[in-house]
């Protein structure tokens, strides 16, 4: 029988800024429930959203103020999220119609395997050929996520032992950016999968790395460190989408906690539970989060609380937390699990979630991209969407048996 606790959620009406005052508390409602019908709502959504995007493109974001959807090629690093999602609701719903758009998608995204114009073939190819191999079992996926993996290898640069996450620019010179942690999981699993060994050993030593070099003594992390290749040394701890070099920036650590969780699973480092719990007592614990879990756009914008929310932040920090509870002791294990509750039940609300026929057909209103670009602000966006389903699936397949 599912097991009933209550916690409350603070749910508040959508708006441009949202920030979290005295707003009425609502008990928890049946999670099962609610997760079934956040799953038959995202079916109904992605018809929408897939009568919306071209054959040969990928959705990027709606923009609600223009009534305008964003579209990208498959080299934008959020391309594989369309199909992951799609693939998500599949396999809660068993829709067919959601299938045959997921695999036209995935035909579309398959060259991409060659790609090494960046870090992103994790997000490209594994939250969708992953996902898709590990509903179908379809042995045609593999070789697609394994060829991805030597390419993301190549990126790796032995004298910073770390992948490096963009070429050499104006801006930076060799930039390891805090999001990377999530394309780890690619390398270790094609090692695990019978791969060559030489990806594990990639996957731990830029995790070490990383462990090392990119976390301040409060267990904030900084989102860019840039090296110089020949001495291998740091020569700048920066940001590109937070308010400033110092700040945190808060997309920032939900990669850094979903990243050292995923490594924990994978290797069972004791190093990489710890550092994921000390993330997540930041996160928890910060007085600049709301009541509502959903946190603003950075920790340290000078604007709080008359800022922007980031929904993306609090689906990926909701989906990391379910799975970091899964390896903690049952003091942390029910903090993370309430805290992860609390995260979805507002995502589900009408302040998050969109009205069926509404934004453009994503699920999530009010993430945020980079505003320093003043670049996808408080809009939907696909990673928002796919964070927030696995987030439902991992709540559902462990906490309601």
């Amino acid at each position: 029988m599912m097991r009933k606790t209550i916690i409350f959620a603070c749910l508040l009406s959508s708006a441009f800024f949202i920030a979290c005052g005295e707003a009425p508390k609502t008990s928890k409602p049946d999670m099962e429930s609610m997760i079934e019908e956040n799953f038959r709502h995202a079916a109904a959504q992605y018809k929408i959203l897939a009568s919306k995007i071209p054959t040969d493109r990928m959705p990027k974001y709606y923009d609600p103020r223009k009534d305008s959807m964003v579209t990208s090629d498959t080299k934008w690093w959020c391309s594989g999220f369309y199909p992951g999602t799609l693939w998500y609701i599949y396999e809660q719903t068993r829709d067919e119609a959601i299938r045959k758009e997921a695999e036209a998608r995935l035909a579309l995204l398959e060259p991409e395997k060659h790609f090494t114009g960046n870090h992103d073939l994790g997000f490209m190819i594994f939250c969708s050929f992953g996902n898709a191999y590990r509903i179908t079992g379809n042995p045609l996926y593999k070789p697609t996520i394994d060829t991805a993996a030597i390419s993301l290898a190549t990126r790796y640069r032995p004298e910073i032992k770390s992948i490096q996450s963009w070429d050499k620019n104006k801006h930076f010179n060799c930039p390891v950016i805090i999001d990377n942690m999530m394309n780890l999981e690619l390398l270790h699993w094609v090692s695990d999968q019978g791969g060559d060994s030489r990806f594990r050993d990639i996957a731990v030593s830029h995790a070490n790395s990383t462990l090392e070099r990119h976390y301040r003594p409060d267990n904030s992390s900084w989102h860019v460190l840039d090296y110089d290749l020949t001495t291998g040394q740091v020569i700048g701890k920066r940001t590109w989408q937070g308010a400033a070099d110092s700040s945190a920036w808060a997309r920032g650590q939900s990669w850094g906690l979903y990243g050292f969780t995923l490594m924990y699973r994978m290797t069972k480092d004791d190093r990489y539970l710890q550092q994921a719990q000390k993330i997540a007592d930041f996160i928890l614990s910060h007085p600049r989060l709301p009541e509502d879990m959903v946190p603003y756009w950075d920790f340290d914008s000078p604007d709080i609380p008359n800022t922007y929310r980031d929904a993306s932040a609090a689906a990926i920090n909701a989906s990391a937390l379910l799975e970091l509870a899964q390896f903690s002791d049952n003091e942390l294990k029910a903090r993370y699990l309430n805290a992860a509750e609390k995260m979805l039940i507002t995502l589900s609300s009408d302040a998050y979630r969109a009205k069926e026929g509404e934004n453009g057909g994503f699920i999530l209103m009010h993430s945020l991209g980079a505003l320093p670009f003043n670049g996808e602000v408080d809009v939907p966006l696909t990673y928002a969407d796919y964070y927030f389903l696995e987030a439902l699936k991992r709540y559902k397949d462990w906490y309601l048996k």
